[in-house]
Formats: C-alpha cells, structure tokens, sequence
C-alpha cells in the first residue's frame, strides 16, 4: 500500500503543509531545512506503526529525539498553545496525531487498521552497517542518542533471505549491484563481509560508498524490497563517487516497476539527471520541490517532469556555476 498524502500543521519546520505523493518515485528537492528529511521520517513512522503496532506518537519521539523525548517539542514552537497536527494517508487508511504541550494523541480514521502490513525500509545519510557489532544490544538496553532508523535499519540488514527464489526483476537488480561492488554481501554474528575474490572483506575496511551499495543489495537480496514495501533514502549520492548513480537511479526505477514506492531527499544534479535521463513514459516520477514562501513559509510544488521543477535550487546553482566558468574563460576575448 503506497503512502498517498500527508498533511502537517503547526508540527517541527511547517506550519501548514499539504503533499502527494506517487505511488512509485518521489525525488524530494530543496535548500538546507525546507523539512526534506522530516517529511521521509514521518511516513516511515506511520509505515512502521501499521506493520508493528505500536503507538504512532511514541514512534515518532524515537524517530525524530526532541530534546527530553517530550512529544510536545514536536510542535512548532511558536504555535505550543494551538498545538500541531499531521496526518499520513496510506492505502484506505488516514493516520491522524495531534500533538500539545502536555503530550499526543492519535487516531485511525476511519477506524480500520489496513488488512495488509507495510514493510519499509530508511536508509539514513549515515552509514551504519560498519558499526554494527554491538550497537542493537546497547541501543535496547541503554538509553542512547540515536535516532531509532539508525536501530531499525540495522534489524533490518539482518534479515535472512526469503525461502522463496528470487524473482528474475530482482535478480537482474543484484546483479548490478554486485558488478559495482564487486561481490556479494554477508552476515556473521553482527558482522558484514563483503565477498569477492579475494576473500571476505569487513565492512570497516570498505569504501563507504560501497557499504551503502551493499546494505540496498541486502535489502532487495533479503525481500524487505518487495512488491507493496516503501524504501525511504536520505540523500543517496552521499559518498557515493557520481559514476556509481547510474547504477543507484536504474536500481530505483527497477525497484518501482517492481512494485516499490520509493522516497529520496537529495541535493544532487546528477542524481536528478539520471533519473531524467533514465525514466520512461509508464514510469510514475514525482518531484516535490520544498521551499520558502514570501512569507517564510515553506510551501512544495510538485511535477512529474524534471525540467518543470520550480524552484529548483540545484539546478540554479549548476548554472551560475556554468556562467561564472562562461565568464572567466571569455574575459580576455571581452575586455
């Protein structure tokens, strides 16, 4: 089941927000704090939620951390006395939490729980599979400060792999990968290897642009990646070398006409090139583009065309790079 709108008022960087999404690619544009990243982590909760069935509001304290764990600090700040709201539609299904000084309630409405679990998965920017022994027994047992997607992803790469085989769209996927990567990844006790000729090599000893590779093949490899699944991914081209996106961007497109939504925050030409570049006409590519109002405010315009994208701040900055180059190299043929 896709996650179809969300709705947020008076909640963190939004005063009144309203986005749908497509049920396939989400390519998510912005300047720095436009809530890019708080739009993915919101989803997620309430994806995690249907499939856990723990509370949506304690879901979202150990997602985002406010200071204290004090839900009410969720609330934009200036508005504490009206408290905020938000509301994720996914599938038949709405999700409503609002939040106030003193706590947070949530609603189901209409009042049915989907029939259906939604497997999801949130790839943060940093990489966490190198600090992986360890870390899920002391993030249950202590009180760390880290976000829970950093615990989540790890159970998540844990996974063993489905009984059932891999079909031949998700086998072509791992195999692109594994031509990038150069091998296949593995598991022993809390430790990843990546296996290549030469051996078993320790994630710590990777590239870190490798390791993420890595973890998107463990999920598709393990079926977290499957027909019906949300992949939500924090800027993917993060130390990542940009020969690598081509291969990111066709996996993606591969893992929507599988059946995946898909939702990535970016800050990258090339990444947006490539899936201009890579997508069809059946494919179903959305760009939201965050930004501030002349109030203040940050509003979203979303295109299903990457050339329509406005404001499009990465595209702007490509081209006062081009001019400033453009200039430099015609200043003694003007002067």
């Amino acid at each position: 089941m896709p996650v179809t709108k969300i709705k947020l008022e008076r909640f963190t960087a939004f005063k009144d927000l309203e986005v749908e999404f497509s049920p396939g690619i989400n390519a998510l544009v912005g300047g720095n704090g436009t809530g890019k990243t708080h739009l993915m982590k919101v989803c997620y909760a309430v994806c995690d939620v249907i499939k856990t069935g723990n509370g949506l509001s304690e879901k979202l304290v150990r997602v985002f951390l406010p200071s204290g764990r004090a839900s009410g600090r969720l609330v934009r700040q200036r508005y504490e006395e009206s408290g905020g709201k938000l509301e994720v539609h996914i599938g038949p299904s709405r999700f409503a939490t609002s939040f106030g000084s003193r706590g947070a309630n949530w609603t189901i409405v209409p009042g049915e729980w989907p029939d259906q679990a939604v497997e999801s998965a949130y790839i943060p920017v940093k990489e966490m599979l190198a600090n992986a022994p360890g870390f899920l027994s002391l993030y249950e047992a202590r009180e760390v400060h880290f976000e829970e997607v950093y615990r989540d992803i790890l159970l998540k790469a844990n996974l063993p792999a489905l009984r059932e085989p891999i079909d031949d769209a998700h086998r072509q996927m791992l195999d692109r990968l594994e031509s990038v990567i150069g091998g296949k990844v593995t598991v022993s006790g809390e430790e990843f290897f990546l296996i290549n000729e030469q051996g078993d090599l320790e994630f710590t000893l990777l590239a870190e642009g490798w390791r993420k590779l890595g973890l998107l093949w463990l999920l598709i490899r393990n079926g977290t990646l499957q027909n019906g699944s949300v992949l939500f991914w924090d800027e993917p081209e993060a130390n990542l070398n940009p020969k690598m996106f081509r291969v990111v961007i066709g996996v993606l497109l591969e893992l929507q006409r599988a059946g995946v939504q898909v939702f990535f925050a970016t800050h990258d030409y090339v990444i947006l090139k490539e899936l201009d570049l890579q997508m069809t006409e059946k494919d179903q590519v959305a760009f939201h583009s965050l930004f501030r109002d002349e109030t203040g405010e940050i509003a979203c315009h979303t295109v299903n065309r990457y050339l329509d994208i406005h404001p499009n701040a990465i595209d702007e900055a490509f081209d006062d790079l081009y001019d400033r180059q453009l200039r430099r190299s015609l200043r003694g043929l003007i002067e």
